[in-house]
């Protein structure tokens, strides 16, 4: 996967002006760890380029790449965004919430639920034109399904085109991307087994501000 976000809940609409960055909350999570830029593109699968546009707030992660860092750095992905919480497994297509990454143009629809010992996360992706995600690659696998329009897939060295009706399955220890290349929205669902939402973490937006980021030591030189 690959993007920006904020939730289109109303507590998240008042939270907005307050609302810490992501890349800077990355970044303080990173220094708090004592964790340079190179240990944490190793252990989230990104580069050091990306990783350091994104604590500048200069590129958005995808809400995928955002729960590799998340891992990373020991805390859940709702640290660092809002996202609605879903206990039950039944959702309506009128009523799901929408969210996205620190205002990003691409939407998600989350339609997988919370319950002890699940494995899969499952979304919607709106993806507007022009779009493109970072490369990355992770444990686990991943599906494609695209509902509508047209998404063109890079797997390594491979490159294809899905359009409405086609799939794509694959492990994601293999670097991988995706783009919308057309003038129109696509829409695509995506299954996977990375874990977004290990644990429920209030955002920093929510409680008003977050306290800043205690500092711990500086055993090795930060970038």
């Amino acid at each position: 996967m690959g993007a920006k976000f904020g939730v289109s809940s109303e507590a998240s609409k008042n939270a907005t002006a307050s609302q810490p960055k992501v890349g800077a909350l990355i970044r303080a999570r990173r220094r708090q760890l004592s964790m340079t830029l190179q240990e944490l593109c190793d252990a989230a699968g990104i580069s050091v380029g990306y990783l350091s546009q994104v604590e500048r707030d200069h590129a958005t992660p995808s809400l995928g790449t955002l729960a590799q860092l998340a891992r990373s750095l020991d805390v859940a992905v709702d640290y660092f965004i809002a996202t609605p919480s879903m206990e039950d497994g039944l959702t309506r297509a009128d009523q799901r919430n929408r969210f996205s990454v620190d205002g990003s143009s691409i939407i998600y629809e989350r339609i997988a639920a919370d319950f002890t010992g699940n494995v899969l996360s499952s979304f919607i992706l709106n993806v507007p034109p022009g779009y493109r995600s970072e490369t990355v690659s992770h444990e686990g696998e991943e599906i494609l399904f695209i509902l509508e329009g047209s998404i063109t897939q890079r797997l390594e060295n491979d490159e294809m085109v899905l359009t409405a009706g086609d799939s794509l399955h694959f492990r994601g220890n293999r670097p991988h991307s995706w783009s919308n290349d057309t003038d129109t929205f696509a829409r695509m669902l995506w299954t996977g087994t990375l874990p977004m939402f290990r644990s429920r973490t209030e955002h920093p937006a929510l409680r008003g501000s977050r306290a800043e980021t205690k500092k711990t030591g500086t055993k090795k030189e930060r970038k």
